[in-house]
């Protein structure tokens, strides 16, 4: 289920590729976790120690590794190449307060309990850790290998202030009518051969690009295919 190779898919999408619907959505989330790394990790003066919450195949390890001391993939027993993993009882094997960053992409939406995985993740996290996490406002179902939850921006900022942290940057990814346009596509994706999913794309993905460009970032902040935010540990 688990492999290394997928992940370069996902950090560089082709448009005549294998993930070719997802083209424009793939490229502008690597694109928002790299500010977010630039900004509030790469910069930090003492090398920090970093988990990757629900890693996966670990397709952002080499956006992150080069700016810490120690990445971590943490994910499920069935992840082989998981680092650490989490406990029957979803807990990560690791001590209270050890960790600088937790890293979160694309996971909350298929945790049973989003509200405890958020609480464990400011367990682990140190006094002045931060919580970098990426999730859907829109999206088709999509299990992996199960399929919970979507938020609205105001629903995803209160349940991760309500788990002990301070939401420091927000920002939305891809706008509402460029989404509706994706998920159009995505409606006539899984109904026709394979062989023409890259045409669909090709006519597709300009229009979701042409769609998003014309949406302004504040009304994506409000309103938005995926959020990504940084909130840093409330101390005590």
């Amino acid at each position: 289920m688990y492999e290394r190779e997928p992940g370069i898919d996902r950090l560089y999408p082709s448009i005549f590729g294998r993930m070719a619907t997802r083209y424009y959505y793939l490229r502008q989330l690597r694109q928002a976790i790299e500010t977010v790394i630039k900004n509030y990790v790469a910069n930090s003066p003492v090398k920090l120690v970093l988990a990757d919450y629900g890693c996966g195949n670990k397709p952002y390890e080499s956006l992150v590794a080069p700016f810490v001391e120690k990445y971590i993939g943490v994910d499920l027993p069935a992840n082989k190449i998981a680092d650490i993993h989490i406990k029957p009882e979803g807990t990560i094997a690791l001590e209270g307060e050890t960790l600088d960053v937790v890293l979160s992409t694309q996971v909350l939406e298929h945790v049973v309990n989003p509200a405890f995985y958020l609480t464990e993740a400011h367990r682990v996290l140190k006094n002045s850790g931060q919580l970098i996490l990426s999730t859907h406002g829109y999206w088709m179902f999509h299990p992996d290998p199960t399929d919970f939850w979507r938020w609205t921006s105001t629903g995803l900022r209160k349940i991760v202030e309500d788990a002990g942290f301070e939401v420091v940057y927000f920002r939305g990814i891809i706008g509402r009518s460029a989404m509706g346009l994706q998920l159009f596509q995505d409606g006539i994706t899984f109904v026709i051969p394979k062989f023409l999913r890259p045409v669909l794309a090709l006519v597709m993905q300009p229009l979701i690009i042409l769609f998003d460009k014309i949406t302004s970032q504040g009304t994506k902040d409000r309103d938005a295919c995926t959020f990504i935010l940084v909130a840093k540990k409330k101390v005590a």
